[in-house]
């Protein structure tokens, strides 16, 4: 049995990567959770550069993506990971606090998955990650191979 894809949580707020932590263990989930605290981190670990070269070559089943980060904001990552062939397939879920319509409109366009707003209120953001974590992780059923979608599609 293959072993479980790790979920990619890319997120620069200490309360959030706790509360974020804390939901997807509630969820009972047995993924490793990585974090990435900017976004050239995250490109790192999902490209397995720098400190992430020797990483098991094994894409994430999920990247929690918060837009704004340091270093290289979301919607850049967002434009990398769905630019590349190799990475494409990787389902990208923007997890933000922003409601403007030019973020979702820009994320949609350059392929994310799903744009959630993070809940202000904390039993609601909870949820909301359990939620996603139970569906990337556990019922979304992935591209059979690495390179994500046929080049046709």
């Amino acid at each position: 049995m293959a072993a479980l894809k790790p979920i990619l949580l890319v997120e620069d707020n200490p309360n959030d990567i706790e509360l974020t932590l804390a939901a997807l263990e509630s969820s009972q989930l047995a993924n490793e959770i990585v974090i990435c605290r900017d976004g050239a981190e995250a490109l790192d670990f999902i490209f397995r550069r720098g400190v992430h070269e020797q990483r098991r070559q094994q894409d994430p089943a999920v990247v929690l993506l918060d837009l704004k980060l340091p270093k290289v904001d979301g919607l850049e990552v967002l434009a990398k990971v769905k630019g590349d062939p190799q990475t494409r397939g990787i389902p990208v879920v923007m997890l933000t606090s922003s409601r403007e319509e030019t973020d979702v409109v820009r994320s949609y366009n350059l392929g994310v998955n799903a744009f959630v707003v993070k809940p202000v209120a904390f039993d609601e953001f909870f949820a909301a990650i359990r939620e996603i974590g139970v569906f990337w992780a556990l019922l979304n059923e992935p591209p059979p191979h690495r390179g994500g979608w046929p080049s046709n599609a």
